[in-house]
């Protein structure tokens, strides 16, 4: 949060987060999104239930609670269903993603992208390494092969581990805000501020070192000053902002009401946004308000293009296009 005495970008460089409160207006930005949302659920449903999946499309049902018994029942999460982007891997033709016109409405929000032009300039184009996160209370998912939640806390991790070496130089943020206001117990953002003073540190595959809750790449805790990382509690409306080398990850949600959130991420146009297979578009541009996209129908056929394309690649372990950058054998990541 922005202090008396520092301004909202001196709090950005100092801590390698900020949170600027009120940016998106709940009613004419949020809404519409969780109402978009309602048609994809009912899509889910449908095709669920006519697969013999579930017992019934639950159409009586709260948002929350009908999405917590689909999980149930089918002990799965669908997140990709919900997701404005696509697998790395196996992509096929008919892959579910939404990218839809309240969606994009929220990308391209200006409020948004004036607090984005103090962080990184005017010339803004939006990186597509972006995702929606539905988190629903542990207590009421299934669990996994060790007994831990299909969704939990996301591992210790910074942005700019997610994108590959060509995007080194990119001066890439990240903008994270939740469709639902997000206390502590619901599993809100968890970062440690002033660590992206200490540059990339190593993402380790599939490691367990720091606990069974957390599965997948992720920094070994002893690489970082764990212990002073804070949560970042927030209003729905309120965004935080993040450096691409702070440390971050998420607390579980213990609470009753899922965790909705974007991540949304920007760079400077020209530079490289480290995710060359996906489509990304030009934001903002003071010197050339023409490049700007604000069709969001054009932005949905490109990654309906990008999925066509991904479903002829990338299939069944083979890797014509890298998403990583990390190989195992790391010395860091010896346990």
């Amino acid at each position: 949060m922005v202090t008396a005495s520092k301004t909202f970008t001196e709090e950005f460089l100092e801590n390698g987060f900020v949170i600027a409160e009120g940016v998106l207006d709940p009613e004419t930005v949020l809404d519409p999104i969780i109402n978009e949302y309602h048609g994809v659920l009912d899509r889910l449903a449908s095709e669920l239930y006519e697969t013999g999946k579930i017992s019934s499309k639950f159409e009586s049902l709260s948002f929350d609670e009908r999405l917590i018994k689909i999980y149930q029942e089918t002990g799965q999460a669908h997140n990709q269903y919900f997701d404005f982007s696509l697998p790395f891997q196996d992509v096929k033709e008919d892959t579910p993603f939404w990218a839809g016109p309240a969606v994009f409405n929220a990308f391209t929000n200006e409020k948004l992208l004036d607090r984005v032009e103090q962080l990184i300039g005017p010339e803004i184009y939006s990186n597509p390494v972006q995702h929606v996160r539905i988190k629903p209370p542990e207590k009421h998912l299934p669990t996994d092969d060790l007994g831990m939640p299909v969704i939990g806390a996301t591992v210790w991790h910074q942005d700019h581990g997610v994108v590959t070496e060509e995007a080194d130089e990119t001066n890439m943020i990240t903008t994270w805000f939740s469709l639902t206001d997000t206390p502590v117990e619901s599993g809100p953002l968890r970062v440690v501020p002033g660590s992206h003073r200490d540059g990339l540190l190593t993402h380790c595959n599939d490691y367990e070192g720091n606990g069974p809750e957390f599965k997948g790449r992720q920094i070994p805790e002893r690489l970082f000053e764990n212990d002073e990382a804070v949560p970042l509690p927030t209003r729905r409306g309120d965004v935080v902002f993040l450096h691409r080398q702070l440390v971050h990850g998420s607390l579980p949600n213990v609470g009753d009401n899922i965790r909705w959130s974007f991540d949304l991420r920007y760079n400077p146009t020209g530079q490289n946004t480290g995710r060359k297979a996906f489509p990304g578009f030009v934001a903002r541009s003071r010197t050339n308000p023409d490049s700007e996209l604000r069709d969001p129908v054009k932005w949905h056929q490109m990654w309906s293009d990008t999925r066509t394309r991904m479903a002829r690649i990338n299939q069944a372990g083979t890797d014509e296009i890298p998403f990583s950058r990390w190989e195992d054998g790391h010395p860091d990541c010896e346990m």
